[in-house]
């Protein structure tokens, strides 16, 4: 069964393979992350698994400190529902130890927020003319329709960029450290340094194979 943590990411920093190659790594603190809630087809209408992070002992408010005590467990900071961790009770212990190096993991968490960004930064638009005078060098260009007389819902315009949650699939497992509880990943995570990010051993794929005429 698919194994996920919750994880608070850490940093990066460099790895050496065993041919000597050098790359980039994000470091994660990945659980213990302590089973809340098994929620069921009869009682709630769906299948899902509640796991919790890290341990809170203030800023909880008295509906979730039941909730907490009707499973017995101490109060966590984070919580999070995921689906397809197969027969787990309340109680037991998620760990890093459930990965593999050299697996895969797809990783969710909310990018950094980078304010209001014009259309060049936020959609990657392209430059007017910078000579004779022009005046359109930033500027957007055409944003309505002649025979609508009005601007179109959903079109690429400034606004607020980033602060969205993102996912990233299949990331290579570099590490295990299970007496630390840590996660070595290859390449970047979504999020700022601190963040809490939900990880997610990947699915298989499924290659298609074309048919014969």
């Amino acid at each position: 069964m698919p194994h996920s943590l919750l994880a608070r990411k850490l940093g990066m920093t460099q790895v050496f393979s065993e041919d000597g190659r050098c790359f980039g790594v994000t470091v994660l603190q990945a659980g213990p992350c302590p089973v809340v809630q098994v929620k069921t087809d009869a009682k709630d209408g769906y299948s899902a698994v509640q796991i919790g992070f890290e341990p809170a002992r203030k800023g909880l408010n008295q509906p979730l400190r039941g909730h907490y005590r009707a499973a017995d467990l101490e109060p966590q900071r984070h919580c999070a529902e995921v689906s397809g961790l197969g027969e787990v009770k309340v109680g037991q212990v998620l760990t890093v130890e459930g990965f593999q190096t050299g697996g895969h993991v797809d990783i969710s968490g909310v990018s950094k927020g980078k304010g209001f960004a014009g259309q060049h930064k936020r959609h990657h638009f392209g430059r007017g003319p910078v000579t004779h005078g022009s005046h359109n060098i930033r500027q957007p260009g055409s944003v309505g329709s002649v025979d609508a007389a009005r601007t179109f819902r959903g079109l690429p315009m400034a606004g607020h960029m980033g602060a969205v949650r993102r996912t990233v699939q299949r990331l290579e497992v570099v590490r295990v450290d299970p007496d630390r509880n840590l996660l070595l990943v290859k390449g970047p995570v979504p999020g700022a340094r601190r963040g809490v990010v939900l990880v997610r051993e990947s699915r298989p794929r499924i290659r298609k194979t074309g048919g014969g005429r």
